[in-house]
């Protein structure tokens, strides 16, 4: 890693009193509605998100050969009018929720093995309850979950993290990065969304909306890939659990 974790200054902490490569809390939860095929709770630290999977059902025909051979991945991503300080919602239209939405259906669409639901869709329906950072990292992690309690295969767990970069007070100061950007250091800080494919270095999506020098991107992916392996284990630990639950009330 790029720091000594050993030695960490406290005037280093972090506003929330985090140190440089911690994670915030995250909690969720799988089988939240029983309604959907599939379906999820997750935070991670104030940003907090619920996705709903619905599929895979049989998709419409387009042309005179049908449709496609594997499964659509269709994403909707909604983002609360409360869920912000500015209280603003933001419609279906709006250029930001569409590139997350293209984003996360992408994404799956190369994990999810579709090729066993030919002329199918799968639709992922994520719902931002509040904001505080890490969104589209968030709702990858959420529809992981919900995909999962859907019963639909993939090759591995798509788990996402964010990383950012400290402003040096002067020139002679090095940039250090972070782990897991919260909603005042997303606004003042160079971020980058990091996905990879369960606890390999294998990225599937790297988002950066920031412009920053490229030898400094390394150490910024180091870390969000580091930080991916660590929420790996959180939803590991969450689909054990659930199983361990299933199998229990089967047993009663």
């Amino acid at each position: 890693m790029p720091l000594d974790t050993s030695s960490y200054s406290l005037a280093l902490l972090r506003l929330d009193g985090r140190r440089w490569n911690e994670l915030r809390r995250m909690h969720a939860q799988i089988s939240t509605q029983a309604a959907a095929d599939g379906s999820s709770y997750l935070e991670m630290g104030n940003t907090k998100v619920i996705c709903t999977v619905i599929g895979p059902t049989e998709g419409r025909k387009s042309g005179a050969g049908g449709g496609s051979s594997d499964a659509e991945v269709r994403v909707d991503l909604g983002i609360a009018g409360f869920s912000g300080v500015e209280r603003k919602k933001r419609g279906r239209g709006d250029k930001r929720v569409s590139e997350m939405q293209s984003t996360i259906a992408n994404a799956f669409s190369s994990s999810l093995f579709t090729h066993l639901y030919p002329h199918s869709t799968i639709e992922i329906h994520l719902h931002v309850l509040n904001q505080d950072g890490s969104i589209l990292a968030a709702c990858l992690n959420a529809a992981t979950l919900a995909l999962i309690d859907a019963g639909i295969p993939m090759a591995d767990y798509v788990v996402a993290c964010t990383a950012g970069l400290t402003s040096p007070s002067n020139s002679n100061e090095d940039a250090d990065p972070l782990l897991d950007i919260n909603g005042l250091e997303e606004q003042e800080l160079p971020t980058i969304t990091v996905a990879t494919l369960g606890a390999s270095e294998n990225v599937s999506v790297l988002i950066m909306e920031s412009r920053i020098h490229v030898g400094r991107l390394e150490s910024m992916l180091a870390v969000g890939v580091d930080g991916c392996k660590q929420v790996r284990e959180i939803l590991d630990d969450v689909i054990r659990r659930q199983g361990k639950r299933i199998l229990a009330a089967g047993l009663e």
